[in-house]
Order: structure tokens, then C-alpha cells, then sequence
């Protein structure tokens, strides 16, 4: 059985927060154009996770949070004018 050195675990955890933190960044940028109802969430979540876990892409982390909280107001500013969670330009 093979173990892992505390420090190569140390070391794997911090670059899986890395991706999570540049993930939850993607999303958020991907929910203000679409889906802002499912990705604005998931970025919140996202960006959370990589921030208590201490990813070393704290900037990126801090831009999905601040993305997905966009993302719900984008979705509550559709629904107040609109009626709906979604919009056609032009109408």
C-alpha cells in the first residue's frame, strides 16, 4: 500500500483548490451571458470551497464569488422587469 508524504498531500490539496477557485471564476463569467440560475450558485460554492481550502488563486476565487453574486442579481433584476428567468433583446 502506497502512502502519501504530508507535504505531497499538502501540495495536491492546495492545486485542487487552485482549480476549484479558477473554476468557480469560469462559471461566473459563463452565468452573466447564461444559465445565471444554475452557474451564479455553483460559483458562489465554488469560490467558497477554494477559499477555505487556501488556493494560492485567492484573487480568482474572490472574482467567482463576486461573479455568482452578480449572477443572482442579474437573475432577480430578469425576473423583477421581465416576469421570467430569461430575456429576447428587442422585446
Amino acid at each position: 500500500m502506497e502512502t502519501v508524504a504530508p507535504a505531497t498531500a499538502a501540495t495536491t490539496a492546495r492545486s485542487d483548490a487552485d482549480g476549484t477557485a479558477v473554476a468557480s471564476f469560469v462559471l461566473g463569467l459563463l452565468g452573466t451571458f447564461v444559465l445565471n440560475a444554475v452557474l451564479g450558485p455553483l460559483a458562489i460554492i465554488l469560490a467558497t470551497v477554494a477559499l477555505v481550502r487556501g488556493t494560492r488563486r485567492r484573487a480568482r476565487a474572490l472574482l467567482g464569488l463576486i461573479l455568482g453574486v452578480a449572477d443572482i442579481a442579474i437573475l432577480a433584476a430578469l425576473i423583477t422587469t421581465h416576469h421570467a428567468i430569461s430575456w429576447q433583446p428587442g422585446f
